[in-house]
């Protein structure tokens, strides 16, 4: 099911991430306002975890181990990487123990106006603790604070709830999204 929501109010930007491919964009001045951020840097901190927003250091075996353990394919590690080349924000948990990503969520878009967020998935063993709505909060300041007010994601039906109270809702202006599809020929 495609959910799309929007923001207004204007949110602190995060700085843009080095390693990922830059585009030119520029964006209107907007006021700094604070964003009440369900669990703070300083909290995720003392618990263990390190908040990241560039896929430095990211181990894409154990990131696809948490895609599978939630139920997503295993993905090709090459593809994963391209994948995060064009990618235009992204936020990652990384456990200080086993330095291993244990939440994460990423975007993409045109840079200016809408963007779409993917694969946000959090590690079962660390479910319930906060971290989803930690990646997906500072995904939405991220992409708000550069001015993008339409933002979508893709979420299995049974999840929706979790997603509602960070200012999604479900078929906002009764569009119905569509998805291109396939199916390979049988040989």
């Amino acid at each position: 099911m495609l959910l799309r929501g929007s923001i207004t109010t204007p949110l602190q930007s995060s700085p843009r991430h080095t390693n990922l491919k830059q585009r030119n964009v520029t964006v209107s001045s907007q006021p700094n306002l604070s964003y009440p951020l369900s669990i703070s840097d300083e909290t995720l901190s003392s618990r263990g975890f390190i908040l990241r927003r560039t896929p430095e250091n990211l181990n894409l075996e154990a990131l696809n181990k948490v895609f599978v353990a939630v139920g997503f394919p295993r993905r090709d590690p090459e593809k994963i990487r391209i994948a995060l080349e064009n990618t235009d924000a992204l936020v990652w948990v990384e456990e200080r123990k086993t330095q291993n990503a244990v939440a994460f969520a990423r975007a993409t878009g045109d840079g200016v106006f809408n963007a779409i967020i993917w694969d946000v998935v959090v590690d079962p063993s660390f479910q319930g603790i906060g971290l989803g709505k930690a990646v997906v909060e500072r995904l939405i300041e991220d992409l708000v604070g550069r001015g993008i007010l339409n933002i979508a994601l893709y979420s299995e039906p049974r999840v929706i709830g979790f997603y509602r109270p960070l200012g999604f809702v479900a078929d906002p202006d009764g569009i119905r999204g569509m998805v291109y599809s396939r199916k390979p020929k049988r040989k």
